[in-house]
């Protein structure tokens, strides 16, 4: 079964469904902010990396006066800690309000304490998780599914996301969920990856999110109401605690029936199918990779590439709904596989297994010995009469790169004939699976960007500009993939992007692209740039040279080899010296030499030629998501931006392919008087 909302976000917009949503790109950061600005009453929050962008975005709109679908003028509280941010939403849902908040990491674990309070006074508000690796021997602000597993126990709903339009769509099952269950929910995406990626997302009409949610003032009940008095959180001894804990029993029981309700009415109105266990190519599968993310999207990818090309039949397993646990659904979607190993963001050496895996094995058990589901065992298991061999993976921890060539060694290792039981992919260690094959598992006539780039030159938001204007207005798939980390700022970087006439589902950094932007050109002093570009592909290079006879001549010799031998073609443009000339404020003219980069891809990539458009109507796109980005900034700031494009656009230049295919060996590395040889 294919997931519905993979293909949700197609630029063609669906016409069967009363609601499919107001195409558009952005993250998942971004579509949170959608649904939550305009269905709840206020945010308490102390966001931390990676949440910050979510929280942010609420507290702008906050700041614009908005006001949500019934009328009520958002509130943003901002308190002097996460667990502080917490015991506030406790007291705003208390009062009959409809509240949220945004965090990750050490600010999740911080908020444990008050996560049972808000779950046992039956308060039904969501959290949104960047998901994020937790600070144990070193700190790492990026993803990582220890922050969530940590707070697994506090009785909380928890849903995965695999991309930004799950993100947006999965706040509101969640709330419809909470509110139905009177149980409060987490809504988690990877963080800086989910939480930062730019993809094509149809966001909920509002239309739909106003009859889907209902009227906080008239669905849910304040606690906190003078009239009727009432005390919450009372001290209770040994003749009453236990009874009021085994009652809430009775509210847990609704929970799984809640999320399937409200899955299936989001379908019926969008056309986006959510299921709490989602399957792709199991109905055969002899082997199967199971997990919750971003990375399971990549290895549906990888999967497909092992089928078409070595007729391995294996499958897909994603958990999308880790609370309340599908055990039942799990157990059915893999007891007739030979083999599966259950990769996890995380790892927990003195667990008997890591959560997920430890939870799927203990499913398999209730059913092989005849058990049921739930607190009076009102769900049977599916019939079992041998277990699969179960095995256990670490992937993917602090953002580490998750690639389609370790999903293919996971599989390996599964049909070998001595099996890691536990293993790892991505780093040299004595437990890492060996390396498999790296296949480009991208789309069909995908088109790819690697940039390489220093912190601070504002690529990361050029690259974001890019994806969304070339999404709207070719009608395509975009993927604006970006690697973040504080200690960028000054240093080299990378930062990638996909275009595609089919959804990108590698959530991974790319060794395969037509077209590779080199805005320093010192990067080939730190390796080879040119690494996986395509023949005929392209390059620019930032040069403060007008003759292309010295650019080609700063290349080092490596470089030029590459070059000659895979007919690339060499564009160039001093984008200092335009940013420099350009911007009035000194502060913005290091990243406006970014933006000049959006009018050298018309230029060099297909997409404007193809479309047969005018110059005229790309930069009228332009400009409206560089209104997006930069338009707080000041209108002054928009029209220098676009002035950078228009200058990028017009006045990119091409070394010529004699002078790329002369025999006659330039001279290296002119720097005025002095002679340099490259390294």
């Amino acid at each position: 079964m294919n997931h519905g909302s993979a293909t949700a976000s197609t630029p063609s917009t669906p016409t069967q469904f009363p609601y499919p949503g107001i195409a558009t790109s952005t993250d998942g950061a971004g579509a949170v902010t959608w649904v939550e600005t305009n269905i709840t009453q206020g945010a308490c929050a102390y966001p931390i990396t990676s949440s910050t962008t979510m929280g942010t975005g609420y507290q702008t709109e906050v700041s614009n006066g908005k006001q949500n679908l019934w009328g009520d003028t958002i509130t943003f509280v901002q308190p002097e800690s996460e667990h502080s941010a917490a015991s506030t939403c406790e007291g705003f849902a208390l009062a009959g309000g409809r509240v949220t908040n945004f965090t990750s990491g050490q600010g999740l674990v911080l908020m444990k304490e008050v996560l049972y309070t808000i779950s046992g006074k039956r308060l039904p508000v969501v959290f949104h998780i960047g998901a994020r690796a937790l600070t144990s021997h070193s700190l790492n602000v990026h993803c990582g599914h220890d922050d969530v597993m940590s707070v697994a126990d506090c009785g909380w709903g928890i849903l995965f996301g695999r991309n930004a339009q799950e993100a947006g769509d999965l706040a509101l099952i969640c709330r419809r969920a909470a509110e139905a269950s009177d149980t409060p929910f987490m809504n988690v995406q990877d963080g800086f990856l989910t939480t930062h990626t730019i993809e094509n997302v149809r966001l909920p009409e509002t239309a739909f999110m106003k009859e889907y949610m209902g009227d906080p003032n008239q669905k849910l009940r304040c606690l906190f109401d003078p009239r009727n008095a009432l005390m919450s959180g009372v001290v209770q001894n040994q003749d009453s605690y236990m009874k009021g804990k085994i009652a809430q029993r009775g509210y847990y029981d609704r929970v799984p029936a809640a999320v399937e309700e409200a899955m299936e009415v989001f379908y019926q109105n969008t056309g986006r199918r959510y299921r709490m266990v989602d399957t792709y190519l199991m109905d055969d599968a002899e082997f199967a990779l199971v997990g919750m993310g971003g990375m399971m999207e990549t290895a549906q990818a990888a999967v497909d590439y092992l089928r078409s090309k070595y007729g391995v039949k294996v499958g897909v397993v994603h958990v999308t709904c880790f609370a309340p646990f599908p055990a039942t659904q799990l157990v059915a979607a893999l007891k007739n596989v030979r083999a599966f190993t259950v990769i996890e963001r995380m790892d927990n050496p003195l667990a008997q297994s890591n959560p997920l895996v430890q939870a799927i094995k203990a499913s398999f058990a209730d059913a092989l010995i005849g058990l049921h589901y739930g607190s009076s065992g009102q769900t049977s298991y599916p019939e079992v009469h041998r277990l699969p061999r179960i095995y256990s993976c670490s992937a993917g921890l602090g953002s580490r790169d998750i690639r389609a060539g370790h999903f293919i060694a996971i599989t390996r290792n599964m049909q070998s004939e001595q099996p890691r039981e536990f293993s790892v992919v991505g780093i040299k260690h004595e437990l890492a699976l060996p390396d498999a094959e790296d296949p480009d598992i991208r789309p069909e006539g995908a088109f790819s960007m690697r940039g390489h780039s220093v912190g601070g030159f504002g690529s990361v938001t050029t690259n974001k500009l890019i994806a969304s204007f070339v999404g709207e207005l070719f009608n395509l798939y975009v993927q604006a993939y970006p690697k973040y980390g504080s200690e960028k700022k000054g240093l080299p970087t990378t930062y990638y992007l996909t275009v595609a006439h089919d959804h990108v589902r590698s959530h991974s950094e790319l060794d395969h692209v037509e077209f590779i932007p080199l805005n320093d050109v010192n990067a080939f002093n730190l390796g080879n740039p040119l690494a996986g570009i395509a023949p005929e592909g392209s390059v620019f290079i930032q040069s403060p040279h007008t003759n292309p006879e010295q650019v080609w001549a700063e290349i080092p010799e490596f470089g030029r080899k590459i070059i000659r031998t895979k007919k690339l073609r060499v564009y160039y443009l001093d984008t200092v010296k335009i940013a420099r000339e350009i911007a009035t404020d000194p502060d913005l003219q290091q990243r406006m030499q970014g933006v000049v980069l959006v009018g050298i891809f018309i230029k060099v990539t297909p997409f404007a030629a193809r479309s047969g458009m005018n110059e005229e109507t790309v930069l009228g796109a332009v400009e409206k998501y560089i209104r997006k980005y930069f338009g707080k900034r000041g209108e002054h700031v928009v029209q220098e931006n676009l002035a950078c494009v228009k200058q990028g656009l017009k006045d990119v230049r091409e070394v010529p392919s004699e002078i790329i295919t002369s025999t006659n060996q330039p001279r290296e590395m002119v720097r005025g008087e002095t002679l340099v040889f490259a390294k």
